[in-house]
């Protein structure tokens, strides 16, 4: 039995496939090794790029069978579903810009396959409910990867709110201050760059897209609340630039709490400060990307205490995603380790038959999804709008 299943049955590794995550992309490998991390997953196929040499020099590196690193995922999903079951993929992970997540989604759902998918999800609102409805008709595990809700402080906090530590929510403010794009850095060649500032490629936000997401679902996730009207201001401050490096959000919540959403890619010196802070009537609560392992309380009746990783007081969601003991810090792969954790053992569930746990269902799935895309097309129509408060989508 692999350690941390709910129940034995399935104990060989899981089968992963990859569409990008080629030469020079970032986050491809990122997946590869967080899928790893735990021993239950190898990766065994893969179209890494849309240049078939690139894709080969992925699947040189990654040790794979070169009959199973292919030109293009159209030809993955057909060859990979006419192998025998006990060879094809499990489960494919998405790692491509924006543009192909809706087409490459569809076509493994409909093969057969279980996804995880980078977000944001789709293009556009429109793509994100039909996939959903693909995703319903298919019965295949569908997995959107806010990496930020797999660090096991963030599902304390989520836990302490659950249980009424910190009262009514009222006041909500997240952040996502970076300082990498305060140069036309697209027009140098770097590919991260340029695909993100291309609308063609990224959609209709840059800095949104790209990271206010993270912050509106990191926060949605601690909170359970929902978003249901928005303010906006969306800014290009580089001059030339096609999508916004700059976004502030005025937030109305569904139990009448407000919020600030702050996120920009122009803030000189900041690097990856995703933080959000929570307050209700009984407490409040702080927690910043940057510094994982420590989370603040704040009661109301008492003085501030701090939170760390590893320890027997945390509750269940938080002691699964921890791997060492207290004081060796875990961090970003880890994150993404523990929703592929999740997301893994809920495979397999299915594959046992079985009800997934609650604890393995714990992880973004398409309506994330939808809400996020809701998030974009909303606050893009708030920012454009003299009217100003506009109710989500």
């Amino acid at each position: 039995m692999i350690e941390g299943r709910e129940s034995e049955g399935v104990t060989r590794k899981l089968r992963m496939g990859m569409v990008g995550g080629g030469p020079g992309a970032f986050i491809g490998e990122v997946h590869r090794k967080a899928a790893r991390m735990d021993g239950r997953v190898e990766v065994v196929a893969g179209a890494f790029s849309s240049d078939p040499a690139k894709s080969k020099i992925t699947g040189k590196e990654q040790n794979l069978d070169p009959k199973r690193v292919y030109a293009n995922y159209q030809d993955m999903a057909k060859a990979e579903q006419a192998l025998p079951e006990n060879e094809r993929i499990d489960f494919v992970t998405i790692a491509t810009p924006n543009l192909w997540h809706f087409d490459i989604a569809k076509t493994f759902l409909e093969a057969g396959f279980h996804v995880v998918c980078e977000k944001p999800m789709t293009m556009t609102l429109q793509q994100a409910r039909d996939l959903k409805k693909i995703v319903e008709k298919s019965g295949q595990v569908f997995a959107l990867f806010h990496n930020y809700s797999g660090y096991p402080l963030v599902k304390q906090a989520r836990h302490m709110v659950k249980t009424g530590m910190l009262g009514e929510i009222r006041k909500i403010i997240a952040e996502y201050p970076q300082g990498w794009l305060i140069d036309k850095l697209e027009d140098t060649g770097q590919k991260q760059a340029a695909w993100r500032t291309d609308p063609k490629i990224a959609g209709g936000g840059g800095c949104l897209g790209d990271i206010a997401t993270h912050a509106e679902h990191l926060a949605r996730y601690i909170s359970g609340l929902e978003l249901v009207e928005v303010c906006a201001d969306l800014t290009i401050f580089v001059k030339g630039r096609k999508l916004d490096d700059d976004v502030n959000v005025l937030l109305h919540y569904n139990n009448g709490a407000k919020g600030v959403l702050h996120s920009s890619q122009i803030c000189t010196g900041r690097e990856n400060d995703l933080n959000v802070r929570i307050f209700g009537t009984k407490g409040g609560l702080y927690w910043v990307q940057e510094n994982p392992n420590e989370l603040f309380y704040y009661p109301a009746d008492g003085p501030t205490q701090i939170y760390t990783r590893a320890n027997g007081y945390l509750c269940e969601a938080a002691q699964r995603g921890t791997r060492t003991p207290t004081g060796h810090p875990e961090a970003y792969i880890e994150g993404f380790a523990n929703l592929y954790k999740n997301v893994t053992d809920t495979i397999i569930a299915k594959m046992e038959g079985r009800t997934p746990s609650e604890l393995e269902l714990d992880f973004p799935t398409v309506d994330d999804g939808i809400k996020g895309l809701s998030f974009i097309e909303t606050v893009i129509e708030s920012s454009k709008s003299a009217q100003k408060w506009v109710k989500m989508k």
